[in-house]
């Protein structure tokens, strides 16, 4: 079965986990500005730039766990990674960054 143009761009995007927001920037479809606990189990290097778009900023580090901070929802993640995977994401209060 032959893909159209379209179709082929559609899947490409799904697979990149990313939505047309009719902007220049691709939002991700997991995650969200208060919450980041869909990132658990995702690719460490890939999801950091989902994160970033999303408005975090990372914090700090402390060995393997990051702490992640969105400035205008006052949220708070603390992210785990194990073998180059994000292993456990828990939302934080806003003082714990």
């Amino acid at each position: 079965m032959k893909l159209n143009t379209l179709g082929l761009v559609a899947a490409i995007c799904a697979l990149a986990a990313c939505q047309d927001t009719g902007g220049d920037t691709a939002m991700p479809t997991v995650g969200s500005d208060s919450n980041l606990m869909a990132f658990e189990g995702a690719k460490a290097g890939q999801a950091e730039m989902g994160i970033q778009s999303l408005g975090y900023e990372l914090i700090r580090t402390e060995g393997l766990t990051a702490y992640w901070f969105n400035r205008s929802t006052g949220a708070c993640a603390e992210i785990v990674t194990s073998d180059g995977r994000y292993s456990s994401v828990k939302m934080l209060p806003s003082g714990d960054c």
